[in-house]
């Protein structure tokens, strides 16, 4: 079944920050095949070649207003905009075979390493360190979104009255929760909590990559910490149950982290999926 996209995204320095370290990147990717004549059916030829459409949606978070973080997110995105151009177009949108996604998650996660491996060497030998950035991505071949994530950046997915992040922050909270060492509580009030486990040029990188099968009606957010830190996952979910636009949830969400004092960077898109 088809569907329209309607997608916005938007950032914003914040009140506190002297530059923004936050990006995004919305765009469309279309890989055709024009046939000028031809004794075949329409339907035998779109079997055969299966024009594909993919979009990709990206937030990154520069690390903590560190040294060149707006380059670290800029970097990464750039990158990862170069890695789906070039290979999207050998992924049929009519199947998606075991093997092709296997070799599509290899090739983000290859691309992610591509570039914590570049910031780590432009770095070598420099005190301190270096630039470091978030991500969080999703590719979208309907109805299949392929997901990529690093950090503490988030994505949601609503479907119905029903809205659920698919992502948990790569962070030192979360990781001591996780081996039993620290309760919920324990991880609220502990001041290194939020320093990150893995980020995209950091001391340590674990990418997380996943996929979820989307339905006409389903709508995504991704979005930065500048967000979430004011966001609580019931406010995601009031925002995303409206039936407005892309850019009118935007527009709320980032009204909402400025009025709660804005504090860091803020990046979020808003992808709506509708019935053609």
């Amino acid at each position: 079944m088809m569907v329209k996209i309607d997608s916005f995204g938007v950032t914003d320095q914040g009140k506190v920050r002297a530059n923004n370290q936050d990006n995004f990147l919305i765009v469309d990717i279309r890989k055709t095949v024009d046939i000028l004549h031809s004794s075949l059916s329409a339907d035998a030829l779109a079997s055969r070649f299966g024009a594909v459409t993919a979009r990709l949606f990206a937030v990154a978070d520069g690390v903590g207003g560190g040294p060149s973080g707006d380059l670290a997110s800029e970097g990464t995105i750039t990158a990862l905009l170069r890695y789906a151009s070039d290979t999207v177009g050998c992924f049929n949108s009519y199947s998606h075979s075991e093997a092709k996604e296997n070799e599509l998650f290899e090739k983000l996660e290859g691309a992610v390493r591509g570039v914590h491996e570049k910031l780590h060497a432009e770095h070598e030998g420099k005190p301190g360190q270096g630039p470091a950035t978030t991500l969080t991505m999703v590719l979208l071949i309907w109805p299949r979104a392929y997901l990529i994530h690093v950090g503490d950046s988030r994505a949601y997915v609503k479907r119905g009255e029903r809205v659920q992040r698919l992502t948990r922050d790569q962070t030192f909270g979360n990781y001591m929760i996780g081996i039993g060492a620290w309760t919920d509580e324990q991880a609220s009030t502990a001041k290194p909590s939020a320093i990150l486990s893995s980020a995209i040029g950091g001391p340590e990188l674990a990418p997380v990559v996943g996929l979820i099968d989307l339905e006409p009606g389903d709508s995504l957010m991704l979005c930065t910490d500048g967000l979430t830190r004011y966001a609580s996952d019931e406010l995601v979910a009031s925002v995303l149950k409206q039936a407005t636009t892309a850019e009118s949830m935007c527009t709320q969400f980032v009204d909402r982290a400025l009025s709660e004092g804005g504090r860091d960077n803020i990046a979020v898109i808003v992808v709506r999926t509708l019935p053609a």
